[in-house]
């Protein structure tokens, strides 16, 4: 589509990128076809189409009204209309321009305003989490209903393998996860120990950025992004082979971290490099299998379940384009998957998305546990903690990560 980006931005590393990204939008409303607030409320302006008009209309220099803002909050930057869309428009960085301009001129109602910064001042951080989570148990006897059910049940952190393999991996621990679900990255430690690679876990390291990244706070963002960066390097330069997230949403914004840093000449070549070691499990445990014959995964599957419904998360197939290896992998160790109907629609976690959008994201919950538990499987499985964290309150089966399958 033809552009006019104003002369305050058009001479910007975000203007252009915008107006790049523009400039290949045809309008053909493919996207529309496999968006999921779009299928819920039918409006033009729910779908990535109206989206890319109204960040168009603005970044031209039309005023951004509440209702841009309110249209653009309600994206779950799922990014399955990159999937679907014929010419390649990269709708997810679009959309992190845009929300970056709403931000800055658009105030926000107090109480809005006062929840985003909580969530930015509490879950980025593994420590204060932690507490809150600590809080959460303590308090939940004293708690309505409707938040005792969202309180997952305690877990008990696994240890992990002393083994000092020749091949060794980096690891993203996470900011949620450890408090959450500690047994996750301990099931991802123990796999790849029993193929034969060390897992990593360096201090200093803790959230991805993505929070701050996708609330409108780019600056923060980009300063754990460079936190992590320094924390991994000294084991970069000593040789490991990769860098393990084994949680998809975190996983894709590592792997953007080259693009995200891209300008900084201190750090462009750094990011770059990370970006390249970066590894969903997934990809992990296909290198480990590639790289040596003497195990596979069928010897280390977990018995107790045989019928299994994945849920690939919206930042695995979409996001990072991996689609069904997962699945591949379960099916070889002898696992039996379900057919889930619709399978490339959100969940409705989306990372803070549940929490600042509720009554949406119940609804895309609801839906989509309901496609899941068609096939009557023993258990639900999919690749992200957000996604593991919505789902697992509501689930009449048990909900893992797919790497607890082989513990």
């Amino acid at each position: 589509m033809q552009t006019n980006i104003v002369k305050s931005l058009a001479g910007t590393a975000a203007g252009q990128e915008a107006e790049s990204i523009l400039r290949k939008c045809v309008h053909c409303g493919f996207c529309n076809a496999t968006c999921p607030t779009y299928q819920l409320t039918g409006d033009e302006l729910d779908g990535p189409r109206g989206r890319i008009y109204l960040i168009k209309q603005m970044l031209e220099g039309n005023v951004a009204t509440s209702k841009t803002q309110f249209h653009l909050d309600r994206c779950l930057t799922c990014r399955s209309c990159e999937t679907t869309c014929p010419s390649g428009v990269e709708y997810g960085r679009l959309l992190e321009i845009g929300r970056n301009e709403v931000e800055a001129n658009i105030k926000r109602p107090f109480l809005e305003k006062a929840k985003r910064a909580a969530i930015r001042q509490l879950v980025p951080y593994p420590r204060r989490f932690k507490l809150a989570m600590k809080l959460s148990h303590l308090l939940k006897p004293v708690l309505p209903s409707s938040l005792q059910k969202k309180i997952l049940p305690k877990q008990q952190a696994s240890d992990w393998p002393q083994n000092n393999h020749n091949k060794r991996m980096l690891m993203l621990d996470g900011c949620v996860q450890p408090s959450m679900a500690p047994s996750i990255n301990a099931a991802a430690a123990s796999v790849l120990d029993s193929l034969g690679v060390s897992l990593i876990n360096v201090e200093r390291v803790g959230c991805c950025g993505a929070v701050d990244i996708h609330l409108g706070a780019p600056e923060s963002g980009l300063t754990q992004v460079k936190r992590n960066i320094n924390a991994w390097w000294p084991e970069v330069e000593k040789g490991v082979v990769g860098l393990v997230v084994t949680a998809s949403g975190c996983g894709a914004t590592v792997k953007e971290y080259g693009h995200l840093l891209r300008n900084d000449s201190g750090y462009a070549d750094k990011a770059k490099r990370i970006s390249e070691l970066a590894m969903d499990s997934i990809e992990a445990v296909e290198f480990c299998l590639n790289h040596q014959s003497e195990k596979s995964l069928t010897d280390l599957r977990n018995t107790k379940y045989q019928k299994v419904a994945f849920h690939s998360p919206c930042t695995l197939q979409h996001g990072q384009q991996i689609k069904g290896r997962v699945e591949r992998v379960l099916v070889n160790a002898g696992f039996e998957l379900t057919q889930v109907a619709d399978a490339h629609l959100c969940c409705g976690s989306a990372g803070t998305y549940s929490l600042l959008q509720p009554e949406m994201s119940q609804k895309l919950l609801g839906n989509k546990l309901n496609a899941l538990q068609a096939g009557k499987p023993d258990v639900i499985a999919t690749a992200n903690i957000g996604c593991y964290s919505h789902m697992l309150p509501s689930a009449e089966v048990p909900v893992v990560h797919w790497l607890e399958l082989f513990v």
